[in-house]
C-alpha cells in the first residue's frame, strides 16, 4: 500500500509503523478518530512512502526539455512554439479576471527524448496508438554503463550476464554531455551493434533506450539496431538523459508517448521510479 506524506495521512503512516495498513481518506469521520495519531514535523517532499516495503520512492527525470528553436537531430527542423490564443486575446472571450493561453507547436516527431514504435521502420508495424501500455510503463529497468568507453559499438559482451526478459534496458554512455552542441551530431556517438540487437531480441527484452544521438551508427545508411528491435516489436527510446542518477537495477521505467494513429515516433517524458530508504526523522 502506498500513500503520500500529507497531513491527512499522518495516521496512515503511524499505522504503517505498527504493521497495519489504513487508507485514511476512505475512512468515515468516526473511524478516523479511532486511529492512533502520530505527531511529527512534516516536511515537503517529492518522495512517496511504500508501507509494504518500508521504503520511499523518488522520481528521476530522464528527458530533455523541448524548447523553441532547439535542434535534436541534425538535418531536421527545430520546433516552433507559439501562441494560438494569447492571454491578452483571451480576455475578449472570458469574463474579467479569467484568462488562458492556448499554445501551438510545430515540430517533427523526432524531437527531444522520443520513442520509436515499429511503424517508424516498417509500414505494417504497430504505430503509436497501437502500442501496449505494458510495453512502455512500469517496466523493471536495467542500466548498462558504457561511459567513456574506448569502443563506440556496444557488443554482446556487455549483455551476457544480464537477465533481460521483459525488462527495459537502458544504455548509459554519457553522450548527453554533448547535448545541443556540434559534437552531439558529429557521428562519433556510442551505438548498439547489430549483433547486440539480435541478442536482445532473442532474450526477450521489452524496451531499449540510450542517451546517445542514435542507437545505430550513422556513418552509413544501415540501421541494424532499429531494424532488428522494431521488427521484434521492441520500442526504442533515444536521447535519454540523467541515467547516471539511476541504479543499475531495482527501478521502474516509464516512457509513454501520445496515442497518435499513423505515426511511429513521438516525444516522451521518460522517468524512473527508484526506491529509497525512508528518512527516520520524518517518522519521529
Amino acid at each position: 500500500m502506498v500513500g503520500w506524506r500529507t497531513n491527512q495521512n499522518i495516521a496512515l503512516l503511524r499505522s504503517a509503523e505498527q504493521g497495519k495498513a489504513w487508507d485514511y481518506k476512505h475512512l468515515a469521520p468516526q473511524e478516523r478518530k479511532q486511529l492512533p495519531v502520530l505527531h511529527f514535523k512534516l516536511e515537503c517532499t517529492n518522495e512517496k512512502y511504500d508501507m509494504e516495503n518500508g521504503k520511499s520512492t523518488q522520481l528521476i527525470d530522464l528527458s530533455h526539455t523541448v524548447e523553441h528553436g532547439m535542434i535534436t537531430y541534425k538535418g531536421l527542423p527545430a520546433p516552433v512554439i507559439t501562441d494560438h490564443l494569447t492571454r491578452d486575446a483571451s480576455k475578449q472571450v472570458y469574463e474579467p479576471g479569467t484568462e488562458f493561453q492556448i499554445g501551438r507547436i510545430e515540430m517533427v516527431a523526432n524531437t527531444g527524448t522520443y520513442l520509436d514504435s515499429p511503424f517508424h521502420r516498417y509500414a505494417n508495424g504497430t504505430d503509436l496508438a497501437g502500442l501496449d501500455l505494458y510495453s512502455l510503463a512500469n517496466l523493471d529497468g536495467l542500466v548498462v554503463r558504457q561511459v567513456d568507453s574506448p569502443v563506440r559499438g556496444i557488443s554482446v559482451d556487455a549483455l551476457r550476464h544480464l537477465e533481460l526478459k521483459g525488462r527495459a534496458l537502458l544504455f548509459h554512455t554519457g553522450w548527453e554531455k554533448h547535448w545541443r552542441s556540434e559534437s552531439y551530431s558529429s557521428g562519433e556517438h556510442p551505438f548498439l551493434t547489430g549483433a547486440a540487437a539480435e541478442y536482445l531480441a532473442q532474450e526477450g527484452v521489452a524496451l531499449v533506450g540510450i542517451d546517445s544521438y542514435n542507437i545505430d551508427d550513422t556513418k552509413s545508411g544501415s540501421r541494424p539496431a532499429h531494424s532488428v528491435l522494431l521488427q521484434h516489436n521492441i520500442p526504442i527510446v533515444e536521447h535519454l538523459c540523467g541515467l547516471g542518477d539511476l541504479p543499475d537495477h531495482g527501478f521502474k521505467f516509464f516512457a509513454v508517448p501520445v496515442k497518435v494513429k499513423g505515426m511511429g515516433t513521438f516525444p516522451v517524458r521518460a522517468f524512473g521510479i527508484v526506491p529509497q530508504d525512508v528518512n527516520p526523522d520524518l517518522l519521529r
